[in-house]
């Protein structure tokens, strides 16, 4: 049996192209799943902080938060944030960058490795980034973590446990450390079978495309 391939998504929750990239590949991968070879490939959420020095109660909206990080007016800021709300319809997300409120996102990436080590990290990557960008839920608050780690189908008590504990801090720091090594400074990144790199939110067909040609290389040999 051909093993699956393997995509690493570096992404951070706050990044409004990452949840746009996440749709997109799913829609991507959804395509190719039709095929009568239908590639096995399994995807594994990766640990990146755009902002690591912003703080759990970041004053001021996004709007304020771009323009402060990026040194762009107000007005500036306000633009990049209706493109990419019209991005993201496109994709079939609604934002609601009204409602969003910034924050340090380091402990949702440690209860994403929470997640991955019981099963549940995809549930719980789209939890988080729905939270956050649709339904401006606070993730820099352990309780509302701990709210979306149950609707993702994780224990209250173990996600708790796990945030308070930094036990998945070290497995967050190794995944800064790989980006670094791959040389990735923006997200999101895709690495597929850690020898591709896909930079950037990428239409569906380009997922879709690359997995048939990585699947169709893989299968030569076993046909040859």
């Amino acid at each position: 049996m051909t093993d699956a391939i393997k995509i690493d998504v570096w992404s951070d929750i706050a990044c409004p192209w990452c949840y746009i990239g996440k749709r997109n590949l799913e829609k991507g991968l959804a395509e190719a799943s039709e095929d009568a070879d239908a590639p096995a490939v399994e995807v594994t959420y990766r640990s990146f902080e755009l902002s690591p020095d912003t703080p759990v109660d970041f004053e001021g909206g996004e709007a304020d938060y771009l323009a402060r990080h990026k040194g762009i007016s107000s007005a500036q800021a306000q633009q990049m944030l209706e493109r990419v709300t019209g991005v993201a319809a496109a994709a079939g997300l609604e934002y609601r960058f009204d409602l969003l409120h910034h924050t340090n996102t380091v402990k949702a990436h440690e209860l994403l490795h929470f997640a991955k080590a019981h099963g549940r990290q995809l549930e719980l990557a789209e939890r988080l980034m729905s939270a956050y960008f649709t339904e401006g839920r606070h993730l820099g608050r352990e309780d509302e973590l701990v709210l979306i780690a149950v609707d993702a189908g994780l224990d209250a008590d173990a996600a708790r446990e796990a945030l308070r504990s930094e036990k998945y801090l070290p497995a967050v720091r190794a995944d800064q450390a790989q980006a670094q090594a791959y040389g990735i400074n923006g997200v999101p990144f895709f690495v597929i079978d850690a020898k591709f790199g896909v930079s950037g939110a990428q239409p569906p067909e380009a997922f879709t495309q690359i997995v048939r040609q990585v699947w169709a290389e893989r299968l030569e040999p076993a046909t040859a």
